[in-house]
């Protein structure tokens, strides 16, 4: 039996319909996640993590195989400095390590922001802060929780 994961735990406290997939081995693609999952590559979410000067953290929701646009990226920020963060700083901040990594239970970021894609298909599935376990839920709950997060466009 496996615990809940800290995600798992914040949405049933809220009663948001969600469901826990377990991967029986760490998987090595997003293809292989999307077909253990029974979804399709668009559905599984990933949270991408960047550093901005002055210790400011943004997280970037992005759907499936696409990529974040740096240049989309930086605009929006208005900011010319912008990397990725490192492990270290992902722990720090989320809480999650890398792998593992929610938008779900954060509350150092300097702001949230998610791909237009995410929210395409009614069924999702992310990061529950726990490696190895994903939480499969409704898009829109996803969007109505996170009600403070900016969409737009920043894939390539």
């Amino acid at each position: 039996m496996f615990s809940q994961p800290p995600v798992a735990i914040i949405l049933a406290n809220l009663d948001i319909t969600f469901q826990c997939y377990h991967h029986p081995n760490s998987p090595e693609s997003i293809d292989q996640v999307a077909i253990e999952r029974g979804q399709t590559p668009d559905q599984i979410i990933r949270s991408i993590f960047f550093r901005r000067p002055q210790k400011m953290f943004v997280m970037v929701l992005t759907a499936g195989n696409k990529w974040i646009s740096w240049s989309k990226l930086r605009t929006y920020l208005g900011t010319t400095r912008l990397r990725l963060a490192t492990a270290d700083e992902v722990l720090e901040v989320t809480g999650y390590p890398i792998g593992a990594v929610s938008p779900i239970g954060v509350t150092k970021l300097s702001r949230l922001l998610a791909d237009k894609n995410v929210f395409i298909p009614d069924e999702i599935s992310l990061g529950s802060g726990t490696k190895n376990i994903a939480i499969i839920m409704k898009s829109q709950d996803l969007k109505i929780f996170l009600s403070t997060m900016e969409i737009g466009d920043f894939s390539e």
